[in-house]
């Protein structure tokens, strides 16, 4: 998912992958599920096979670790901060672990093409030989619509899948 907002005199550019269910969501199907486990353990313990609700409950701590996990792997984002003379690029889950400042003048932006068309574009921030990498985890719609916001604002250049220049 890309979008975009405005801050003050700033523009900032978020890319973050796209979520099919929120931790609120994932919480409700986690409490569904470990009701469903309990009663299914809980008539196990009753017939006499108790060795049921120790395993019942590691299955669903084993779930709710799992969607957690996953939903922790969602929230990682790239904030790309346009200002009015350097480029701010952020990455983190909840807050900036990376971060990286050039001079907007001397930014470039260097696409790389897959070689099958269903593959999304590599981008990247080139700066006096230092390279960033933005947006791997999009979609190919999702990285044509941030290759459209930036092509709007820094000169783009395009090589193939080999490394060949491609005009």
């Amino acid at each position: 998912m890309v979008y975009q907002h405005y801050h003050d005199s700033d523009e900032i550019i978020v890319a973050e992958p796209n979520r099919s269910a929120s931790w609120k969501f994932n919480k409700v199907v986690l409490i569904a599920m470990c009701c469903l486990s309990g009663v299914i353990a809980g008539g196990f313990a009753l017939i006499g096979a108790w060795p049921i609700v120790p395993f019942a409950g590691l299955e669903m701590l084993a779930l709710g670790s799992a969607l957690y996990y996953v939903c922790w792997k969602l929230r990682y984002r790239h904030v790309v901060t346009l200002e009015a003379e350097s480029v701010l690029i952020q990455k983190g889950h909840y807050h900036p672990r990376q971060q990286w400042r050039f001079d907007r003048h001397d930014t470039t932006i260097q696409v790389t093409k897959q070689p099958h068309p269903w593959d999304a574009l590599q981008i990247s921030f080139c700066n006096r030989g230092e390279q960033v990498s933005l947006g791997e985890f999009l979609s190919k719609e999702d990285a044509d619509k941030l290759l459209q916001l930036l092509r709007e604002r820094f000169s783009v250049q395009s090589h193939s899948e080999k490394g060949h220049r491609d005009f």
